[in-house]
């Protein structure tokens, strides 16, 4: 895979080689930008493998769990698609339904999901999050909360769900505003 990565950079070297070489450069202008060229790809190359030894040395990931990858087709893999929380969500006044929903940003491997209505405010539990896909390099996925009641406007609120692990809980208090 890293070779056709690389491909089109060579490709380009060869023939700007051919290009020069026909123009009349030296073989020592050739050599210089083929050093340059050398250079810059080992640069580019020990700046990838930084960034994925910085993934793979995060010590609030479980021993082997950063490596595993899972897509929504096969779910099951993880051990946090099943990771158990828990919700505290309240309102002022009480009574109002309390809905979630999954907004990923990646959709191929985390499903974005519909409302999924909980239950009424006081609303208490401690429930896993149910979201397949789910792994620890997920960082781009959010539950959203979103609390409703007649006569008031509806309010919703974002939660990042690798903070929402780091913390074992969702909660929050909702203060509605009455429809004008």
């Amino acid at each position: 895979m890293k070779l056709f990565h690389y491909l089109p950079v060579g490709v380009c070297a060869a023939a700007a080689a051919l290009l020069l070489a026909s123009c009349g450069v030296s073989k020592r202008s050739l050599k210089q930008s083929n050093r340059a060229l050398t250079a810059a790809l080992q640069a580019s190359a020990q700046k990838e493998q930084a960034e994925a030894l910085k993934l793979y040395s995060d010590t609030s990931i479980p021993q082997g769990e950063a490596r595993k990858s899972v897509s929504r087709d096969n779910p099951g893999q993880t051990a946090l698609e099943q990771t158990i929380i828990r919700w505290a969500i309240d309102s002022d006044p009480q009574g109002a339904r309390v809905f979630y929903r999954v907004l990923s940003s990646i959709p191929a491997v985390v499903k974005n999901t519909n409302e999924t209505y909980l239950m009424t405010t006081p609303y208490e539990e401690t429930r896993a999050f149910n979201i397949l896909g789910l792994t620890y390099n997920s960082r781009d996925v959010q539950i959203e909360i979103k609390v409703v009641k007649t006569g008031y406007e509806a309010q919703v609120k974002r939660f990042n769900v690798r903070q929402a692990i780091d913390q074992q809980e969702i909660s929050s208090f909702f203060m509605l505003v009455p429809k004008e």
